[in-house]
């Protein structure tokens, strides 16, 4: 996020930078003030550039269109069921949350993070998760 700020602080301090300089280029020749109008729409072409990549890499990280890899859970012997509910341990949901966005009971959610928690071979929802980033199935 650092990152994103910076850049985009920079390139709003240049296109300043440029509008204070075509304020400049009036007095001056013709050819510069033509040459600051290349450089302010490169600018602005960059500017929207880094502005789609920022707002396009936001909403793939919404979408939930994950593509399961259906040979890990296999290998893991996950169900697809017990997949969604680790996926929603992972985004940090409690058992009851899970239970009501998924239209089953609460025990219904415990027993599938307890299948979870034995097949991933850990004791915790939090280690549940990361060992199924480092599986890749997250």
């Amino acid at each position: 996020m650092k990152q994103v700020i910076i850049k985009f602080g920079l390139l709003a301090g240049l296109m300043l930078v440029l509008l204070e300089l075509s304020k400049y280029s009036l007095t001056t020749s013709d050819y510069f003030k033509e040459f600051l109008l290349i450089v302010c729409a490169f600018t602005l072409i960059l500017f929207g550039m880094l502005l789609r990549n920022y707002i396009s890499s936001k909403n793939s990280l919404l979408k939930s269109d994950k593509v399961i890899d259906e040979e890990k859970l296999a290998l893991l012997n996950i169900s697809k069921r017990e997949y969604e509910v680790l996926i929603n341990v992972a985004e940090g949901y409690s058992n009851n949350e899970i239970a009501e966005k998924l239209f089953v009971s609460e025990n219904t959610v415990k027993t599938h993070v307890s299948n979870i928690l034995a097949k991933l071979n850990v004791k915790r929802r939090t280690e549940a998760v990361k060992q199924a980033k480092d599986y890749g199935i997250i």
